[in-house]
């Protein structure tokens, strides 16, 4: 999906200094042999994000990563950076920069950013569309709060557009109201938006909490073809430390694989309990909803037919000049995502989830 060129601001390389997971101890060199590891003359160092703050469970892959030891087998210290709004502002900035790697949609590659996207966390939107008792259908939003939470160009932002069009209105059609990601349910709760893109976690707790609330439209019938959350990075950071790149992939693909086998989700529950700051009945309904949804990928996590519709989706929008739709070749460096499943262990499969 897209983002707004006015949405795109300087990123001060000092704002990366935050966010990374507090559970975890600092990662030093594994010795020869540790969790599979070699030595490590030094650890390479890498800026990783998330798209919202504080993270929703399908976000968690680097902190689970980390907590599993698999960046630190591979020699990498990893800072763990939270953005509000996951497509929106400072996030594309710093990816353009190379001082991350982070959720990038293709509208900004189309838009010019030297950037390629490397790696599907979560092809497929776990999310819906959650509203108010009184709300039944889209028209029902027709001058209703709906939150814009990551600011204009941000996913919620976007969703709502896309809800609104199915009843043939316009975003200037409702009331958007700006707020943090982290005031996304408590707004809804107070009665402060009527509307909200809410994940699992969310729409299990708000549902138990708010009468009437209830599932307007799951973003998987909204918008079934869209590529959702996938990691992207500068064409001149992939050129000049691919292996790094490559590695870090790697480690989140473990992490991801870690949450569908299930071998070890007891001893890595409390590190998405923390992350997500959320309650433990409502982390198990998400991971329980994410893996038989096969929303979290296991392999490269690309679809071509996705990437298509989504670039698509963005001209149709406006928000890509027809004149500069690109291909998934000149999108996705797909390269880079197979080799980093050849590090994890090859393709696997769990089930029907193949991605």
């Amino acid at each position: 999906m897209s983002v707004s060129k006015t949405a795109i601001r300087t990123f001060a390389v000092c704002g990366l200094l935050a966010a990374s997971s507090g559970s975890v101890l600092p990662q030093t060199a594994p010795a020869a042999g540790m969790d599979g590891g070699t030595a490590c003359a030094a650890m390479r160092k890498i800026n990783v994000g998330v798209a919202v703050s504080p993270p929703n469970v399908v976000h968690t892959a680097p902190y689970i990563a980390k907590a599993m030891g698999a960046f630190a087998k591979r020699c990498i210290d990893v800072n763990i950076v939270q953005f509000d709004g996951g497509v929106a502002g400072s996030v594309v900035t710093a990816i353009a920069q190379g001082t991350a790697i982070a959720s990038l949609s293709l509208a900004p590659i189309a838009q010019g950013i030297k950037a390629r996207q490397i790696w599907g966390l979560a092809p497929i939107p776990p999310q819906s569309y959650l509203v108010t008792a009184a709300i039944q259908t889209p028209a029902d939003l027709k001058g209703k709060r709906l939150s814009a939470a990551g600011g204009v160009g941000g996913f919620n932002w976007l969703m709502s557009r896309e809800v609104l069009k199915k009843a043939g209105l316009a975003i200037g059609d409702a009331i958007m109201v700006s707020q943090g990601t982290a005031g996304r349910l408590p707004g809804f709760l107070a009665g402060q938006i009527d509307g909200v893109v809410a994940h699992p976690e969310d729409v299990f707790l708000a549902q138990a909490k708010k009468p009437g609330a209830h599932v307007l439209v799951p973003l998987t019938e909204l918008v079934p073809e869209l590529q959702f959350n996938t990691y992207g990075a500068s064409t001149e950071w992939i050129a000049r430390d691919r292996p790094l790149l490559r590695d870090t992939i790697a480690a989140m693909i473990e992490a991801n694989r870690a949450m569908y086998s299930g071998a070890d989700r007891d001893k890595l529950l409390p590190v998405i309990l923390e992350a997500t700051q959320k309650p433990r009945e409502a982390v198990l309904f998400a991971i329980d909803f994410l893996t038989k949804n096969c929303m979290w990928s296991v392999n490269e996590g690309f679809d071509r037919a996705r990437i298509d519709w989504t670039m698509q989706n963005d001209v149709d929008n406006g928000d890509v000049p027809a004149a500069k739709k690109l291909g998934f070749e000149q999108l996705v460096d797909l390269s880079l995502a197979t080799e980093a499943v050849e590090m994890a262990g090859g393709h696997k499969e769990f089930g029907a989830c193949k991605l």
